[in-house]
């Protein structure tokens, strides 16, 4: 594969061993090579990203390129779709409105959304940050697909989204975990409907701006704001094929639309973690009730689902956050939990574990190599 052959790009701050947010040569090693690897992989992504944060010190590693045919490699500034990591951000705003008393965790989906299915009335906030709701998956229905295949670039309001969603309930609320793309258009619609403003305007007001995300947003469209790294899908044997602007972001609004940067993604996990965006008795409580499930795509080593975060238990230590794919792209984003240590992988392509399962058990050694190299000692 041509992107295979593409020297490793490394932008490296200068930091020394002796320093607090030093990482190890050896660590910096194996990422490189895990990346290395990824890319020569069959249907392997045109490009990678890893961003790692020490105690405020960045090592950023880029192999392959952002354009195909192109010598460029991704970098920290560049747009990508953050895909379910969106969900995280969904989890922010609720759990900043839940501090600040506007919402509780205890409010139910009849309480702000009485003209949903009654069957999802007693649906509490807690049980959509936590994919334990029962509500059935809109973006898994042929109705959907379909919809989507027919308008690629021209979404529905996002209340019509659920409207694809089959109304009874899979389970009891509360009684097991299925990860839903829907718990977190509800959670957005409660949102709008606790504080009267849109869904986007509370992104700005209690995401973006305290954790000073310039370069983050919630677009409804196809468009994407320059720098961009283009999102690809594999088509052998031609040249990948470029989706960066194929589906519009609205189709999965606050479950998957929001466009981001490697740094900006850093910066948000980092204060996502430790609770900048909610006060300390929600944050504890976020971080403290979890149960076996995995994100999707899954995250590497010991997946548990937490209120609207996941837990990763690795080999090299535990850290939180979230990962995404979609059209032209996968995401992995995580911190310890008080954000001083963190890892960002992007590359431009959707790899998962069902569609490309070589590419993908490439992708979480990078995945965990980026961990291990934060954590370092």
């Amino acid at each position: 594969m041509a992107v295979a052959s593409l020297a490793l790009t490394l932008a490296l701050l200068p930091v020394t061993g002796q320093q607090a947010g030093a990482t190890s040569r050896a660590d910096r090693a194996a990422l490189d090579a895990a990346m290395r690897q990824l890319l020569a992989t069959n249907n392997g992504p045109p490009g990678v990203i890893a961003v790692i944060d020490r105690y405020g010190h960045i090592d950023i590693h880029s192999a392959g390129t952002s354009q195909v045919g192109e010598s460029t490699p991704i970098t920290g500034q560049d747009h990508l779709r953050l895909a379910s990591v969106a969900k995280a951000f969904s989890g922010a705003v609720a759990l900043s409105l839940v501090a600040q008393g506007t919402l509780h965790l205890t409010d139910t989906v009849g309480k702000w959304l009485p003209t949903l299915p009654s069957q999802w009335s007693k649906v509490t906030l807690a049980q959509l940050l936590q994919h334990t709701s029962g509500i059935d998956d809109f973006s898994q229905t042929k109705a959907f697909q379909d919809a989507v295949i027919a308008n690629l670039t021209n979404p529905p309001p996002p209340a019509t989204l659920l409207t694809y969603a089959d109304p009874e309930l899979k389970f009891t609320p509360g009684s097991e975990y299925e990860y839903s793309n829907s718990d977190n258009i509800v959670v957005a619609l409660m949102v709008q409907a606790a504080t009267g403003r849109s869904y986007e305007e509370e992104l700005a007001t209690q995401v973006y701006g305290p954790l000073g995300l310039a370069n983050t947003s919630l677009p409804s469209g196809v468009a994407m704001p320059a720098p961009i790294a283009a999102g690809y899908q594999p088509d052998p044997p031609n040249q990948p094929e470029d989706v960066t602007e194929l589906i519009a972001a609205g189709w999965a609004w606050a479950s998957g639309g929001i466009v981001s940067t490697p740094l900006d993604a850093t910066a948000f996990v980092r204060g996502y973690a430790r609770g900048a965006t909610t006060n300390a008795a929600t944050h504890a409580i976020q971080m403290t009730t979890f149960r076996p499930g995995s994100s999707e795509p899954p995250g590497p080593g010991a997946n548990s689902a937490g209120l609207a975060i996941f837990r990763y238990q690795t080999e090299c230590g535990t850290v939180y956050g979230h990962t995404g794919n979609t059209s032209g792209y996968t995401q992995f984003i995580a911190s310890t939990p008080d954000g001083s240590e963190s890892v960002t992988v992007s590359v431009n392509s959707q790899i998962t574990p069902k569609t490309n399962p070589v590419a993908f058990a490439a992708l979480q050694k990078v995945e965990l190599a980026g961990v291990c190299t934060a954590l370092g000692d």
